[in-house]
């Protein structure tokens, strides 16, 4: 069996959740050939494996998005009429409505000249259709541009060749999952979308805060990314979620329900009962990490702010921030300069390291994000027996309150997202309720036992694979 995993912006360029999930699945399926199919942003900044690819990942295709420049010197190109009308729907059909055997020949016939397309009259006179129907009050410039710069990537990604599998498995939906949603299509193979965070949502967030979109043209942005999740539900044979929760998200936007189950990530908690200690940490301090991207949607700034008050009550603690830094070097260093305009002592930043050597010297770990899934860093804390605070984001309340039918108790605290102060009085309690932490740090290890095993998790996608490959080996 040969199945073709489709990522976007993580594996095996980025360390994260993520791309450590991914890693799991191919070395724990060492008798199926794994091809990688990634979207990645530039060749500069993602070029350089960040793990160790195992032999059963026999090829890694990537897509730069960053590296396609739009143009502004072109020729002028002449579409048929069949051709317009296979534009016009791409662009302004509704999802359900697009024809992708001629979408996809038409994106073939002219991967050479994209740019061109774009710029052509006929793109033109669709987009002035649609901001007519719209009525719109936006300078109809602007309005052009943004369409031309959503579809320069998408056609990019239609007009690309496609790996050969006998199963898509797609970990988002977005750019991937449209990738998936072609490669299924054309070969008419099965789509499994797994999706971690959800990507329409998180889309949604990342829009919304950014500079990069006028505030106008925010909502056409956010239907965009709608349109292409909802393509890719709909193209997929079956779309799993971590949890319930995200669930009924996915079936909000468009997925049908019966197609979407939900498996939970598993660990081995085996690997974190009797973790070595390296004395990497102060002992004399009350050591508090977090494992985290240092990038905005982690919002690390709360968590400075909030550990910025707790050292004004305890003097003793320290904070270490721990993982990639390199993904969003000005965001690290926005990081750094508002840890010295505050004058805070005891927060150091890692980088990239080998979280078990640390673990057993960790009194509390902290999640500030604004959003997740179901976080790897949390599920390997409670397994070593260690509190966490935790925004109210993804399932971080689900593990560490417990589902409906969980009553083992809390494994850490609940605050509100971006609240320094909430954030603050919850690592001041656990500070100084240790009995407390104590009995948190057991029902963590009791819950990851109970519901999330690593050996449950993979038993789960073996079925699922040999469901959708049918069990036969893959041939040349």
């Amino acid at each position: 069996m040969r199945i073709c995993i489709i990522c976007e912006g993580c594996y095996p360029y980025v360390p994260g959740g993520v791309s450590s999930w991914i890693q799991m699945l191919c070395n724990h399926f060492s008798d199926i050939e794994f091809v990688i199919w990634a979207i990645a942003t530039n060749k500069k900044e993602m070029s350089e494996y960040k793990y160790k690819v195992p032999d059963n990942v026999k090829e890694i295709s990537t897509i730069y998005l960053g590296e396609e420049q739009f143009s502004h010197k072109y020729k002028k190109v002449s579409l048929s009429i069949d051709e317009k009308e296979t534009l016009k729907n791409l662009v302004i059909g509704a999802a359900n409505e697009i024809d992708w055997e001629k979408t996809l020949k038409f994106m073939k016939r002219h991967r050479k000249n994209l740019t061109e397309i774009l710029m052509s009259e006929a793109f033109y006179e669709i987009c002035l259709e649609e901001y007519q129907r719209q009525q719109s009050k936006k300078i109809f410039q602007h309005f052009l541009w943004n369409i031309r710069g959503m579809y320069f990537p998408l056609m990019h990604i239609l007009s690309e060749d496609i790996p050969k599998a006998d199963i898509y498995h797609c970990v988002s939906t977005g750019y991937a999952g449209i990738l998936g949603s072609c490669a299924s299509y054309i070969t008419n193979n099965p789509l499994l979308i797994s999706e971690h965070g959800i990507y329409t949502r998180e889309r949604e967030e990342d829009i919304i805060r950014s500079n990069w979109v006028e505030g106008d043209f925010k909502e056409l942005w956010i239907e965009f990314f709608k349109k292409l999740s909802y393509i890719a539900y709909n193209q997929a044979t079956n779309v799993t979620s971590l949890f319930e929760v995200n669930k009924m998200l996915q079936i909000e936007l468009g997925c049908p329900e019966e197609k979407v189950c939900i498996i939970p990530n598993g660990i081995n908690p085996e690997e974190f009962l009797k973790l070595k200690s390296f004395n990497k940490l102060d002992s004399n301090k009350f050591n508090i990490a977090a494992v985290l991207r240092e990038v905005p949607i982690k919002d690390v700034k709360t968590m400075i702010l909030a550990f910025d008050i707790v050292k004004e009550r305890v003097p003793e603690a320290k904070l270490y921030l721990m993982g990639n830094r390199e993904e969003n070097p000005e965001y690290y260093e926005e990081c750094r300069k508002m840890i010295e305009d505050l004058n805070i002592d005891d927060i150091e930043f890692l980088g990239q390291v080998n979280v078990k050597e640390y673990l057993p010297e960790i009194n509390l770990l902290l999640l500030s994000s604004i959003s997740e899934g179901q976080p790897l860093a949390i599920l390997e804390a409670m397994a070593a027996g260690i509190p966490v605070v935790s925004t109210n984001v993804g399932d971080c309340k689900g593990l560490l309150e417990g589902e409906e039918e969980d009553n083992l108790g809390r494994a850490g605290i609940i605050t509100p997202v971006m609240n320094s102060e909430a954030m603050a009085e919850a690592i001041i309690y656990c500070i100084r309720h240790p009995k407390e932490r104590k009995r948190m740090g057991v029902v963590g290890q009791k819950r990851v036992e109970t519901y999330y095993r690593k050996d449950a998790f993979l038993k789960e996608y073996s079925k699922m694979y040999e469901k959708l490959g049918g069990g036969h080996k893959w041939q040349e």
